[in-house]
């Protein structure tokens, strides 16, 4: 009894504290939508407001953005493919997730946004789409969506599950809430042993803890010939060409000075350049201007043209055939404190991948394909115009470190399987 009102209590102040933080949630709305148009639409789903007689769906997947939707990939088409009879709701929190899913499934499944963590648009949330299945991507603790679903009886699964040393102390500020909403969680598949051990840590019941492996793995292989032909005839004669992926804004200048340095011994040196986020889409693209840089983009331009210095990839969804125009690959997040983004998608495309050193969301990854001289890491801006330097000057340095990370990723596979052997006694009959 004394359990289940000291629950009450946490519970309470934390509800408390974020219906508090209601107006503040509109401010973070209109101030992205400033940035991102999309952001100003479908305001009534984040609060949990939903057209009358939508459907209930009874399996529920969560996938917070763009990242996590590409890691679920390999297991939504695997159930939409066994499983046609299921009907599936995806939830995201950003638009670039949300189109994602658009992109990948279409009709197929339904999408909303999820709802903000308060007890009443999390309870609205569940009781319209009544899912008896809750599969919870990667790294997404929300106490009162948690506590909604053991209320309810729904199975909560945390898939794909990683929690990064840093995450693990953010979590800890509300430790005893997130202990006992994760104490609740009747499953967590960890990527690597480190994270299992974190989840434990974090308060995840030892028996309901496996190490599953990463489905980045077993990403489906990317098809990309036409994609790739397309590209290389409007860009003429063979040119040095890399990409710089998923940039952040603090990375922004050092891509630009390493692009500048690489041109001073390959003057036809081309960058493909894909920011994180659209609203920097603009500023790149400016930014290049700024320095000297004849620039063309996807959107309006098509393809690169032949004195095109820096080529803006402002389209969503075509970053996977991009990698594999590209022999070499930096992916951003990395030179600041981010934690890097994924690193399997330019090793599934035969690239040579370099990062900066800021990877600990992504630390186990980062760790095989640097044992496996897959991956080399750069810590500034020179030291990146140094490695796209040797890598255009040594082909074959290139193509060891591109057949190194193809090997790894075929070898990591099997996460999938061991995932759906996981949830599969789970699935609605």
């Amino acid at each position: 009894m004394r359990a289940d009102l000291t629950e009450r209590v946490l519970r309470g102040l934390y509800s408390a504290a974020l219906y508090l933080l209601v107006p503040v949630t509109l401010y973070h709305l209109i101030w992205r939508g400033f940035r991102q148009r999309a952001y100003f639409q479908r305001w009534d789903e984040r609060y949990a407001s939903y057209p009358a007689g939508a459907p209930g769906a009874p399996l529920w997947l969560h996938a917070v953005s763009v990242g996590e939707v590409n890691a679920a990939a390999p297991l939504v088409n695997r159930l939409l493919a066994q499983r046609p009879d299921l009907r599936l709701v995806v939830t995201t929190i950003t638009p670039t997730g949300s189109e994602r899913v658009r992109a990948l499934w279409g009709d197929a499944v339904a999408h909303v946004y999820l709802p903000y963590d308060l007890p009443g648009a999390v309870g609205r949330f569940l009781d319209r789409f009544r899912p008896t299945l809750a599969l919870i991507v990667e790294t997404e603790l929300w106490p009162n969506l948690l506590f909604g679903c053991r209320d309810r009886g729904i199975p909560a699964y945390i898939l794909n599950a990683r929690l990064s040393a840093r995450s693990l102390r953010g979590y800890r500020v509300l430790g005893a809430l997130i202990r006992r909403a994760l104490g609740s969680v009747r499953l967590v598949a960890a990527q690597s042993k480190a994270d299992a051990r974190r989840f434990l840590e974090l308060g995840a019941r030892p028996e309901c803890v496996h190490v599953a492996g990463n489905l980045k793995f077993d990403m489906a292989p990317v098809e990309a010939d036409g994609f790739v032909a397309g590209f290389r005839a409007a860009l003429g004669e063979a040119r040095p060409v890399w990409i710089a992926a998923s940039t952040h804004e603090g990375e922004e200048a050092a891509v630009l000075e390493a692009h500048r340095a690489l041109r001073a011994s390959h003057p036809d040196a081309l960058l493909l350049w894909a920011p994180r986020h659209p609203e920097r889409f603009r500023a790149v693209a400016q930014a290049a201007r700024d320095a000297g840089f004849a620039v063309a983009k996807r959107s309006g331009d098509g393809w690169p043209r032949a004195d095109t210095g820096v080529f803006v990839i402002d389209t969503l969804g075509e970053l996977l055939r991009f990698y594999a125009c590209a022999p070499v690959a930096f992916v951003g997040g990395s030179l600041q404190a981010i934690g890097g983004h994924n690193l399997l998608e330019p090793a599934a495309t035969g690239a040579a991948i370099l990062s900066g050193p800021h990877l600990h969301n992504f630390a186990d990854i980062a760790r095989r394909l640097r044992e496996a001289q897959a991956m080399r890491i750069v810590a500034d801006a020179p030291a990146l115009a140094d490695a796209l330097r040797a890598l255009f000057d040594d082909e074959s340095a290139r193509r060891r470190m591109a057949d190194n990370a193809s090997r790894l990723l075929e070898d990591g596979r099997g996460a999938l399987a061991r995932t759906l052997a996981l949830i599969e006694p789970m699935l609605p009959e």
